[in-house]
């Protein structure tokens, strides 16, 4: 969010600084260029918060038996966490792929439970844990 929010202050005051000269169709290039770069980290800033809000509606205190969002799926072949689509991430020496629960992984696993299994792309996933 901070990144974004640091290229659009950089494309607006590079539109500001951009000023006029004999070659108008320089400055009107300059200052769409600058428009689009805009445009783009408003995007990029419109997407992290709403990943942030996501974030902020799972209650890490919670644990469940099925799989829901906020949890973290151990299974015999990868580690998981329902939440959003982030990658992959480490912690305590240990990798977990962030995934979507409207994902196509994550709506196959949406429910099931300790010891049961599931299939994406020909391989079969066996849940070991949900934290």
């Amino acid at each position: 969010m901070d990144a974004a929010q640091q290229g659009i202050a950089a494309a607006q005051q590079a539109s500001q600084d951009d000023t006029k000269s004999s070659a108008g169709d320089k400055y009107e290039t300059g200052r769409e260029m600058a428009q689009q770069e805009t445009d783009r980290n408003m995007a990029q800033l419109n997407e992290a918060n709403k990943l942030k809000v996501a974030l902020n509606q799972i209650n890490p205190s919670l644990t469940n038996d099925r799989v829901e969002t906020g949890s973290v799926v151990i299974t015999d072949t990868a580690n998981f966490y329902v939440s959003i689509s982030a990658g992959a991430i480490s912690a305590e020496g240990e990798t977990y792929m962030a995934i979507s629960p409207v994902s196509p992984i994550g709506i196959k696993m949406k429910g099931l439970r300790i010891g049961e299994k599931f299939n994406l792309n020909d391989k079969v996933y066996k849940i070991k844990r949900i934290l």
